[in-house]
């Protein structure tokens, strides 16, 4: 029998030089539509797939141009069987030994009309028949598919891996078709879209390889990672960089934040970038050592100089920068600080989100919840329990410390300045609240005195407010809502501390 292969693509990038070579090794060209006028273009013959089924042309504004017995049997019969083979000669079947198909990129423009139905049923044919067909849905796999074929060399592992890639294909693009038809907020069948983007340098650790994935057309600034200069992303390096966006995107006004191990060592907001990132490398510069930087505004040749004092006078090091953009002499100066700090921009940081779950993985399970966005909304619930209120000055600066706890791993307790909006103390990821508090406290030191203390949960008993006393704390922020909270209170009020319960969690795990 003849043999045929069957191209129908819409990503056409290399297509006419790939049909060429394969009419060399002898294989005839079925071609639908667009793929058929580029072939013809470049000179190559083309049998049309109407020819082969029998469908009219253009039949029902195109819908059924490749479905039909013909093309499927040729696809999907075993060549191994003597009975299929003889049933294919007697129904004058095309023996199709080659599919190649890509799919309209649904995300592009999303549709009823967009939805590809004779694309998905040619490759999940050819997929499933593997064993006789190659199946190929990506240009990228044109060079190893002909190299083989010239060689003769075309193994089971080949078939196999190309078939893997072809059902990934339909899974990918029909995860799509499911978001744009559900009204459902957690569906309970779901699969999601992910395209690999990138291969990090590592994972968490050097031993780990790890891959970043993205959405598609999503809008977060991680997908939109720009490497301008030094060391490539790991991991850990991509985690902190979206603890630290997660931090300061609150913020309208220019903020910075310095991560370490998913959780910031500092956050602040100034008239300026500047201002904002010494204050956040000035909240705890000893932790900062090795830190990640990213600020919600671009950064300039003013700000840029805090990371160059930051080596030259503390003698200590940032590991990555990455901020919206970046002034070209900012970045000269970034690239003489330390050869291997990596810097990158992700652009205006978005002012809504393209995604509606907030995903965390499980080892085999995953949590889809919704973001802890509109913080600011709760403020108007907020209730002042104690005998004295806090001042205006006071309650900005709690407000500003509650968006701060939010970026913080739970157990999250921290000390805000009385003045800047500035974290002083951070006590984050505790098995306990009053060790939580302690930390805090202890590394606030002097600027805990009239300083406000923000806790992301209640304080179960009273010994936090007690130890906030202690150090002069000026107010406190906590959610209220513990069998003691009566304790709390009565301590509160002894120690003359306004207090102010925010009724909402704020964890972060």
């Amino acid at each position: 029998m003849k043999k045929y292969a069957l191209l129908s693509v819409y990503d056409k990038t290399g297509i006419a030089d790939f049909a060429k070579v394969l009419l060399g090794l002898g294989y005839e060209i079925i071609s639908t539509g667009g793929t058929s006028s580029v072939l013809k273009e470049n000179g190559i013959k083309v049998t049309l797939i109407d020819e082969i089924t029998g469908n009219p042309r253009d039949s029902f504004d195109g819908r059924m141009k490749t479905i039909s017995f013909q093309i499927e049997s040729g696809i999907l019969f075993d060549r191994q069987n003597p009975a299929h083979a003889k049933q294919a000669k007697e129904l004058v079947v095309p023996q199709i030994d080659i599919v190649v198909c890509n799919l309209y990129p649904f995300e592009d423009r999303p549709s009823i009309e967009t939805i590809d139905v004779g694309g998905p049923t040619m490759i999940r044919a050819a997929a499933k028949n593997n064993a006789n067909v190659l199946v190929v849905v990506s240009p990228d796999d044109y060079e190893l598919v002909l190299d083989n074929l010239q060689k003769n060399k075309v193994t089971k592992q080949l078939r196999e891996e190309l078939a893997a890639k072809a059902f990934y294909h339909l899974s990918f693009y029909d995860s799509q078709i499911g978001k744009f038809f559900s009204k459902e907020k957690f569906p309970k069948e779901l699969t999601l879209p992910l395209r690999k983007t990138n291969v990090l340098r590592y994972g968490e650790n050097p031993h780990q390889e790890g891959a970043l994935y993205n959405m598609p057309k999503t809008n977060s600034p991680i997908a939109k990672l720009k490497h301008l200069w030094g060391r490539e992303l790991s991991g850990t390096n991509t985690g902190d960089i979206y603890a630290g966006l997660e931090a300061v995107r609150q913020f309208k006004e220019p903020a910075a934040c310095v991560i370490k191990h998913l959780s910031p060592c500092g956050i602040a907001t100034g008239k300026d970038v500047h201002q904002a990132l010494y204050f956040a490398i000035e909240a705890d510069p000893v932790s900062a050592f090795g830190g990640v930087i990213v600020t919600n505004k671009p950064m300039d040749l003013k700000a840029a100089k805090n990371v160059a004092t930051f080596k030259n006078e503390r003698e200590e090091n940032i590991d990555i920068v990455a901020v919206p953009f970046v002034t070209d002499d900012a970045l000269e100066l970034l690239k003489k600080v330390r050869k291997s700090m990596g810097v990158y921009t992700f652009g205006e940081i978005p002012k809504t989100r393209s995604e509606k779950w907030d995903l965390k993985y499980f080892g085999g399970s995953v949590l889809l919840q919704d973001f802890d966005d509109n913080v600011e909304e709760s403020f108007k619930y907020w209730k002042v329990v104690t005998k004295k209120k806090p001042t205006q000055k006071q309650l900005e600066q709690i407000r500003f410390g509650f968006k701060c706890v939010k970026a913080v791993r739970s157990n999250a307790v921290l000390v805000i300045d009385k003045d800047i909006p500035m974290t002083r103390g951070i006590g984050s990821g505790q098995t306990s609240r009053i060790g939580a508090t302690r930390i805090a406290l202890e590394q606030a030191k002097d600027f805990a005195k009239g300083g406000m203390l923000i806790s992301d949960s209640f304080f179960p008993f009273q010994d936090s407010v007690e130890l906030a006393a202690k150090f002069g704390i000026g107010a406190i922020l906590e959610q209220g809502g513990s069998v003691n909270d009566k304790a709390s209170i009565e301590a509160a009020n002894e120690a003359g501390i306004p207090m102010i319960f925010s009724g909402r969690r704020a964890f972060r795990h």
